[in-house]
């Protein structure tokens, strides 16, 4: 067996079932769950009839690189959303969403026979970034974010002798769980840490499209552009229909950027096996050539969350995000009960699951920045998500009174 398995760590949602071992959730209460990031709003009927519509594509074997239609298709989106321009040739790659591709693109970037190999991501994180460095045979270093700056990430915090042994850095704007957005300064930051020690930056931008200010959130790509770096050097951006077009079954998404990076992804996903679809293929072009779904698909999480997030500030420290569709709630000191501890609890008596921030983040420097904190996942429809925001404000209540 492969020894750097043994190094992995439970996902979250194992670890919450654990936790969750041998409590009976009341029976007067309906389920709520706000524990799984997985988008709940109804798949468009126009990219359900792409797939029905072109099922003959199930008779052929699909190229890596994808059909030059979808990959024209990628380059449209960019730049109508961006102001990009990218080669359809040369500059994108379809993925089987990005969770594969994020772990995938570690395999192919970091190289174990270097000393003491760093890969760098933000602490809260998405557990893949984790796993991706351990299996390239890397050392994972965390980042934390800062509360005081809405959980930006404190790349600052990073000393220059990680830096110099980093190979790859993960960052996540709009960020999971936190929802925190990268501006450009800090993106110019990181330009010149890449710079100065060689390493590549994956953006993880998978949760682009849910936002909640007048200004979308600013892509890695775009931010490149912005700071003079026209051939996007070291650089690949990630992104993905299962947010943005309610499909996180289809398994669909593109990356972007460096051209040399993209060719050396090409030729190990051709060994990897994995190509899309034709099927697929069909209804991502389709996907991607449509923004009235996804105008309407934010305007239910505003919705939604202009409801719920004044319901739990009133007992929990809790502010809207900047993007994505999480809000990351701070459990009342009151309470004396850990963030574990109280997803425990509100299970056991309201019968809604959020899930425990420590899960989510490491203990670095004696501090695990997750802890005391819970993330909750607004995807259910808007009236289950408010029945689950008053059943946890009945719980604090309870409590404190």
């Amino acid at each position: 067996m492969n020894p750097l398995l043994s190094r992995l760590q439970p996902y979250p949602f194992e670890r919450l079932r654990k936790l969750f071992a041998g409590v009976t959730p009341p029976a007067q209460y309906s389920p709520i769950s706000l524990g799984m990031g997985e988008p709940r709003h109804p798949t468009p009927q126009f990219i359900k009839d792409a797939l029905s519509n072109n099922l003959s594509g199930l008779a052929s074997y699909p190229a890596t690189a994808g059909e030059p239609r979808l990959r024209e298709a990628f380059t449209t989106w960019l730049h109508k959303r961006y102001a990009l321009a990218l080669d359809p040739a040369t500059q994108v790659l379809p993925i089987n969403g990005s969770r594969e591709a994020l772990f995938a693109f570690a395999q192919t970037v970091v190289d174990p026979s270097r000393p003491d190999p760093v890969v760098v991501c933000p602490n809260p994180f998405y557990q893949i970034y984790e796993g991706a460095a351990l299996l390239s045979g890397a050392t994972p270093y965390y980042a934390p974010s800062d509360p005081a700056r809405n959980f930006a990430v404190d790349w600052d915090s990073v000393p220059v002798e990680v830096w110099k042994r980093t190979q790859l850095l993960f960052v996540c704007s709009p960020g999971n769980p936190t929802g925190a957005v990268m501006p450009l300064n800090e993106w110019q930051k990181l330009f010149a840490l890449s710079d100065r020690h060689g390493f590549i930056i994956a953006s993880d931008e998978c949760y682009s499209e849910i936002y909640f200010r007048d200004e979308p959130p600013l892509s890695g790509l775009q931010a490149a552009i912005q700071a003079g770096r026209k051939d996007f050097q070291n650089l690949i951006s990630f992104t993905s229909l299962s947010k943005r077009s309610n499909v996180p079954g289809l398994r669909s998404g593109f990356v972007a950027g460096d051209a040399a990076l993209i060719k050396a992804f090409l030729l190990y996903r051709t060994y990897h096996g994995s190509a899309m679809s034709p099927v697929v293929q069909a209804a991502s072009i389709a996907a991607w050539g449509d923004e009235q779904h996804v105008t309407e698909n934010r305007a239910l999480y505003r919705k939604k969350f202009a409801q719920v997030t004044p319901l739990l500030a009133g007992v929990m420290d809790v502010a809207l995000p900047d993007a994505g569709f999480y809000l990351w709630a701070k459990v009342p000191d009151a309470l004396g009960m850990t963030d574990a501890e109280f997803a425990r609890e509100l299970l056991a008596q309201y019968n809604v699951t959020v899930l425990p921030g420590s899960y989510l983040a490491r203990e670095a420097g004696g501090l695990n920045p997750g802890a005391q904190r819970v993330r909750m996942a607004l995807v259910a429809e808007a009236e289950e998500c408010v029945e689950a925001a008053m059943r946890i404000v009945q719980f604090i209540q309870s409590r404190t009174v």
